[in-house]
């Protein structure tokens, strides 16, 4: 199984929100739709990255949040068909959830 720097499965990651913190697409938020190895993710948001076109992302250069989408990651784990909608729905579902963290700067 494979391990992430805090002892935790990278499994578990899937379905969780990250913020970018390298590259061109640095501050926004994305899904982690898969991992690819011990080192990178393949993150999506069904608007800037689609599903069919996960980007490919070192974890160092991710933000990690400790807040996952259920459908998401049930979805992924049990090898159902995602859309980009699915995604963007959870994406804003994040925002709206978590707005006045965001805007404190709590999270």
């Amino acid at each position: 199984m494979i391990k992430q720097n805090d002892d935790k499965p990278l499994d578990t990651i899937i379905g969780r929100f990250v913020w970018s913190k390298a590259g061109r697409d640095k501050g926004k938020l994305f899904i982690i739709v898969d991992i690819a190895d011990d080192n990178h993710v393949l993150i999506a948001d069904g608007a800037l990255r689609r599903i069919s076109n996960p980007k490919k992302k070192k974890l160092k250069h991710l933000n990690i949040t400790n807040v996952s989408d259920e459908y998401i990651s049930q979805a992924v784990l049990m090898k159902k068909k995602l859309n980009d909608a699915d995604l963007q729905k959870a994406v804003l579902r994040y925002y709206d959830e978590h707005e006045n963290n965001l805007l404190s700067g709590e999270e």
